[in-house]
């Protein structure tokens, strides 16, 4: 199974930048797609943005859409999230998951808090 960590969570002013990254070790065969999820406080979790390991096929949440940008390096096992222009709406803890043979793995969540 794999373990999957998240870091590069902070706080930032409005119109700022951040970017997430998220490390995968442990069995990594079988990861079909990772994404990033937030959840805010009193609020379900959602996706914000999701890539495909075959093919690279992405998709994003359209509130984040022109803002963020999601990539994957394969050979680091790791993937990332740029923000930028963020709104306090933004502010979320931010999970990163993989897909593994139709299983969902979860990390533990990294804070990002952006302030007005």
């Amino acid at each position: 199974q794999v373990q999957l960590v998240e870091s590069g969570g902070g706080l930032v002013q409005a119109g700022g930048s951040l970017g997430l990254s998220c490390a995968a070790s442990g069995t990594i065969f079988g990861i079909s797609a990772m994404g990033w999820y937030r959840q805010a406080p009193g609020k379900q979790r959602e996706l914000v943005a999701r890539i495909t390991t075959s093919g690279g096929r992405i998709n994003y949440q359209d509130s984040v859409k022109g803002r963020f940008t999601i990539s994957r390096d394969n050979a680091k096992n790791t993937m990332y999230l740029q923000m930028d222009s963020l709104k306090p709406e933004d502010t979320a803890i931010y999970f990163c998951n993989a897909v593994q043979l139709g299983e969902l793995n979860w990390g533990q969540g990294t804070q990002v808090t952006v302030s007005s």
